[in-house]
Order: structure tokens, then sequence, then C-alpha cells
């Protein structure tokens, strides 16, 4: 059977759906099948990250309804084994079917070694979705204070899914200011209360990737995609360096 992956993120602006499509990415060259699958309803943008903004694509919610077989999900044409559903544009949150959810995500854990979910920023509707069919949740935050305060909020409200196993990804992170500041891993850790899954530097690669319309997996093998592929290579129980800071 395969796992389930909820990224999360208190707040915006934490390079979630890039973190989400290259760990996805970087799975799927380890020889996985990977779907993901954005949940961002009315502001889909996975597809941008994974270079698949010229391609079809069926929305989840058509899937979990029917009328369409998950075996329609979009093949990435660069990636054999990596799969793709997108978001509904016109459709509300709370018009999504928890039950019906679920059964689709029971149908993906026969499918495929791993899916992503890549929840929008936040804790509404959407988020609790998530959690509620995962296995792991992955939350991702910045360094500074505020990042850290919502990605504490956001593994508090995860504790009342006790299936879930909770990691941590500190994303963005800038050397200079992060030295400067005396911060350090651990005191983060402490903060939001979460073991670590990986830490990520802040690089310009990611959004020239996505810009490029490659995903960031093929595009370079340095800095944030590297840091994604220790942490996919952890998900799969391999042991790997962090970066150093």
């Amino acid at each position: 059977m395969g796992q389930v992956l909820a990224v999360v993120s208190g707040k915006g602006g934490t390079g979630k759906t890039s973190l989400c499509a290259a760990m996805a990415s970087h799975l799927a060259r380890e020889g996985k099948r990977v779907l993901l699958v954005d949940l961002d309803v009315g502001l889909r943008n996975l597809d941008l990250s994974l270079g698949l903004a010229d391609e079809p694509s069926i929305p989840f919610t058509a899937v979990m309804r029917g009328e369409y077989p998950l075996e329609r999900a979009t093949a990435h044409p660069a990636l054999p084994g990596l799969f793709f559903l997108t978001a509904p544009v016109t459709e509300a949150p709370e018009s999504i079917d928890p039950a019906q959810f679920s059964r689709l995500m029971a149908e993906v854990r026969r499918a495929f070694d791993f899916c992503f979910l890549d929840a929008p920023a936040g804790v509404g509707a959407l988020f609790h979705l998530a959690a509620a069919v995962s296995d792991e949740a992955l939350v991702v935050c910045c360094s500074d204070p505020a990042s850290l305060r919502d990605g504490a909020r956001t593994a508090e409200l995860l504790t009342a899914y006790p299936q879930v196993e909770t990691r941590l990804i500190v994303n963005r992170i800038r050397r200079r200011i992060f030295r400067r500041t005396r911060v350090t891993v651990d005191d983060i850790m402490d903060t939001v209360g979460l073991p670590l899954l990986g830490i990520v530097p802040e690089d310009e690669a990611v959004p020239l990737a996505a810009a490029a319309g490659a995903p960031l997996a093929l595009y370079t093998g340095k800095g944030a995609s590297l840091a994604c592929l220790h942490m996919a290579r952890r998900l799969l129980g391999i042991r790997q360096p962090f970066v150093r800071l």
C-alpha cells in the first residue's frame, strides 16, 4: 500500500508547492510511482512547478466523483512514474465530499507508492480534508518568527489526527541572515515542536526553473533541489546528510 503525505503550511509564501513538486519528482527519479494532487481549489499553481502548465490535466474532483478513472491522471512527459491531478477552478472547498475524497485516497494507495497532497496555505477546510486521509503531514515553514508561530499552530492542530506522523521542513533559509540572528535548527524544532525532515536553502533556481517550465529536479542538482533529493530519500528510509548552515 502506498503512502499519502499532506504538505501543509500555516501561512503563504513558505515555498510549500515548490517543495512538494521537487520531492515528488525526485521520488519518481528513484523509481517510485508518485501522484501529486493540487488541493488549492480555485488558486491552483502546482502545474507551474512541475512544468505542466501546457498539459491538459483532470481535476481531482472529477476522478473522485467517477467522471474519469484514476488512470487518466496526467503522466509527466519527462519524469516516468510521476502523475498529476489538478484542482478545480470553479468549486468551493466546502463542496468537496470528505467521504468521496477518502475513497479516492484508498484507490490511490493501491495504485501508487506515494501521493503528495499540496494543501493550500492556512488551516481551513482543505487542510482538514488532507489531514484526515494522510499517513504523514509535512509542515513547511521559514525561519522568521511569524512563520514559526504559524508552524507551531499548524502542528498543534494536526494532533487532532492521531494517525498522522508529522515532520517539519524549514525552507528558504538565507545562510547569512540565519547565522547573524544566531537561531539554530534546534531552536526552530523546539519552537514548532516537530522532528525535522529537512532544511532547504533559499535558491534562485526555484523561480528560474518554474519560469523555464521545467521541474526543479531536472533543472539543477544543487541547492534546493539537492536538499529535496535528500528529503525524498529520507522518506524512503535512507539516511542522508542535512544541509550545512
